[in-house]
């Protein structure tokens, strides 16, 4: 996928002189990063039909459409999908436009599927909705305040470049592996954690959509054809809504769709409901569970957003070819304080944490290299608002195909590890491993630090680690122990 500034700009139609350079490209750099306003287009649309499923997916997992049906808390109050569904394409709308025109990256943000669960399945068991919504807000407020201060990008810089690589191998696998499970490419089955299909083959007409869609997709990536990505994931689409029409598959049903049915809506307008926005309180959980517990929930949402958004970027900017060679990338203090925003703007909309899409890299896949890109699909994500219905239309079993191709350009970033030398080997392994088996970007990287930390002080070099690295992975052991320290406070 990588082109040279002349090829790219021959090959859009950009001639790239300065004289010809218009406003917009001068403001996001877009023929400075070796790109052309075509592409960014075409990079920020794949990017939003690629993230598209969180805004029928959160509202899934965060609410529902009666008491019975829904995540309800303590207090058993639970959250409308309508209401959810609209400030899900709010909040990742306003956030993704801020950042691409702020950060001038080509990264998405939308409600992250980590905290959103462990909001569902844990928090408000011991608090309310409002509540829960407080706690992400004050976890925002102290990633905005270690992004500001510069304590978060001092972390970053204090990560080995070896690790750095293996994260973004790491999540190159992870979503990856999202999309084989989504796709129904990978299977739970008794006796054994994974299998191929049902029973070891291909037996859902779903999973053959995403075979097909993940060979032509690798086809047209494999000629580079300029916007293989989208052309093969909008055909693949089609295919799957021509299937559905023969076949009827039904919602829900054994061997049907994974989340939404491929099929032609019968309206295309719905006006969005923002009942949910402003719906929070702050400290209540501080008087329900008691302070100590409180902390503990707000450390644990700081870990996972905190981490799995360091380790988003870190693969997607080397993705893009924007990482400089400690890893850092431009605009890296702005990029850190709007990912924090987003936590405060989920919290304070009800749709959860706003943070940094790993799904982003199939636009970055497809030639997205500035922020104009984000901001193209900030402005589909507040389209589709309105326009909920066709968010349906491209079936997850097509978004899984994009993600295991741009898994595979991923992988690339492999060779800068030295897996001859052990002790950059093994917490490079672990990093990698640990990201895809536990569902989790952020026990990656904990498991990374922390081998990284133990053996290469064991094996005498423990000058290699930076001592901000030492405290983050002390850090990482109170997070992986958070249960029974929970416990021991009576939480």
């Amino acid at each position: 996928m990588t082109q040279t500034r002349s090829e790219t700009r021959a090959h859009d139609g950009d001639s790239g002189e300065p004289g010809s350079r218009s406003l917009l490209d001068r403001f996001f750099k877009i023929t400075e990063r070796g790109s052309t306003i075509p592409r960014e287009i075409r990079g920020g649309i794949v990017t939003f039909v690629t993230m598209a499923y969180i805004v029928i997916l959160n509202p899934l997992i965060l609410g529902g459409y009666s008491a019975d049906a829904a995540a309800t808390d303590v207090a058993g109050g639970w959250l409308p999908a309508a209401q959810v569904g609209a400030v899900t394409g709010l909040t990742a709308g306003v956030i993704t436009l801020l950042f691409g025109v702020v950060a001038n990256l080509p990264f998405g943000l939308a409600a992250g599927l980590g905290i959103n669960s462990f909001l569902a399945v844990s928090v408000i068991h011991d608090v309310t909705w409002p509540e829960a919504m407080g706690l992400v807000i004050l976890n925002g407020i102290i990633i905005v305040v270690l992004g500001a201060t510069g304590a978060r990008t001092a972390i970053f810089r204090a990560i080995p470049k070896e690790l750095k690589a293996a994260i973004t191998v790491g999540i190159g696998l992870f979503i990856a592996f999202i999309g084989f499970v989504d796709s129904g490419f990978v299977t739970a089955a008794e006796g054994t954690p994974v299998q191929l299909g049902v029973g070891g083959s291909i037996a859902t007409l779903p999973t053959a959509i995403f075979v097909i869609a993940l060979l032509l997709i690798g086809i047209l990536v494999a000629r580079k054809v300029p916007g293989g990505i989208l052309i093969g994931m909008a055909v693949s689409t089609v295919l799957a809504i021509i299937a559905q029409a023969i076949w009827k598959l039904e919602p829900g049903a054994p061997g049907s769709w994974h989340l939404n049915v491929p099929a032609l809506p019968s309206t295309v307008v719905s006006v969005p409901d923002f009942s949910l926005v402003g719906n929070f309180d702050l400290f209540g959980s501080f008087e329900r569970i008691g302070a100590l517990a409180a902390t503990m929930l707000v450390f644990t949402l700081v870990f996972t957003n905190f981490f799995d958004a360091m380790g988003s970027m870190t693969g997607l900017a080397k993705q893009a070819g924007l990482a400089h060679k400690d890893g850092t990338f431009p605009r890296l203090r702005a990029a850190f304080i709007i990912e924090g925003a987003g936590a405060i703007a989920g919290g304070a909309t009800s749709g959860s944490s706003n943070t940094v899409f790993v799904d982003s890299a199939s636009g970055i896949g497809e030639g997205a290299r500035t922020g104009f890109a984000s901001a193209i699909t900030g402005v589909l994500f507040l389209a589709s608002m309105f326009l909920t219905p066709l968010t349906g239309v491209v079936p997850m079993e097509v978004g899984s195909a994009a993600l295991v191709v741009v898994g595979a350009m991923m992988m690339a970033q492999i060779t800068a590890i030295k897996f001859t030398k052990f002790s950059v080997a093994l917490p490079a392994f672990l990093t990698i491993v640990t990201m895809p088996l536990t569902y989790s970007i952020a026990n990656g990287i904990g498991i990374g630090f922390i081998s990284w930390a133990v053996i290469n002080v064991a094996a005498g070099r423990a000058r290699k680690v930076h001592w901000l690295l030492w405290l983050v992975a002390a850090g990482f052991v109170l997070y992986f122990v958070r249960g029974p320290i929970t416990a021991l406070l009576g939480g």
